[in-house]
């Protein structure tokens, strides 16, 4: 004989209980997760950086020696505005390719498929594969880019010498990599947009290149403010591209023209011997892209006439 569960009745304790207990069951492996794969690291690495912990073990509590220290070093602070210059010089051109690549793969052509799919292939590519590419394209003395630039008269450059050469370099290679992500981004935005606004627009006589600004422009907004996110925690965070153009050294070149904050966290682990400065490097890495996101907020808000 089936047996069926019994349900509390409606009204009694019981009832309410499970009403309200049961979302928060149901979510629970979500937070349980985030505690002990983010919160943990977060408070953890906090606590390694008030240590100065070396890697065979031994440490000694130096409360806010650490924080001070980098304050003060011009290496942390010249990696701090590396990575702020290649940021900028990446994600700008990167979100503003991916808006018109996206617009372009809207349109109906032969081969609309294959096009969209194509976008996502460096994507998938190796990291290693990509800098091995680009460190041959930018090569001083053997690169294209530098052959195109002799038949137009332009001397050759030492594109790892110079903190605009690399960042140049390096923000090609991310922007290569990342555009068509972001391109598929705002395309599966811009199919959710009705036709019947584009219709109206174009009885009203509105060009295809108006109809871009005032109605998908407008319409893409949040999807914009989510990838201006996206593109702010990765960039920041940037660390495989500049250490594989530098062939792998984590000094950022011989002057540290292109040593982000990421390679110097990874220089202070494992060359410096020093567990303690790296979390503290972390930490001070996690209030940078807070502070760039709060700006990036409110900037969008302003754009958006919100407050």
């Amino acid at each position: 004989m089936a047996t069926t569960a019994k349900v509390p009745p409606r009204g009694t304790l019981a009832a309410r209980a499970d009403l309200k207990a049961s979302p928060y069951l149901f979510v629970s492996p979500y937070f349980l997760l985030f505690a002990l794969f983010g919160l943990f690291p977060l408070g953890f690495t906090l606590w390694v950086s008030l240590y100065n912990w070396k890697l065979a073990g031994d440490k000694t509590y130096v409360g806010l020696h650490n924080y001070r220290f980098l304050l003060g070093d011009d290496g942390f602070w010249g990696a701090v505005t590396n990575t702020l210059g290649m940021f900028v010089m990446a994600t700008v051109p990167q979100l503003v390719l991916a808006l018109l690549l996206a617009n372009a793969l809207n349109r109906r052509m032969r081969g609309r498929l294959a096009l969209r799919m194509g976008v996502l292939l460096p994507m998938v590519t190796s990291v290693v594969a990509v800098a091995i590419v680009f460190s041959q394209l930018f090569s001083h003395q053997y690169g294209m880019i530098n052959w195109l630039l002799s038949l137009l008269g332009v001397d050759r450059i030492d594109w790892t010498a110079g903190k605009l050469p690399s960042w140049t370099a390096i923000s090609a290679m991310v922007d290569w990599r990342w555009t068509g992500y972001n391109a598929i981004i705002y395309l599966a935005a811009m199919q959710t947009i009705p036709s019947d606004l584009y219709e109206a627009a174009a009885l009203d006589g509105a060009s295809p290149r108006r109809q871009f600004w005032h109605i998908t422009v407008p319409q893409l907004k949040p999807v914009i403010v989510f990838t201006v996110f996206i593109s702010t925690m990765g960039g920041l965070m940037l660390f495989a591209e500049p250490m594989m153009f530098g062939d792998g050294r984590l000094d950022g070149g011989s002057r540290g023209d292109f040593q982000t904050i990421s390679l110097y966290i990874v220089q202070a682990f494992r060359e410096r011997n020093n567990y303690g400065m790296a979390a503290a490097a972390a930490w001070l890495l996690f209030l940078l892209i807070m502070i760039v996101a709060l700006v990036n907020y409110l900037l969008v808000n302003r754009v958006r006439g919100t407050k």
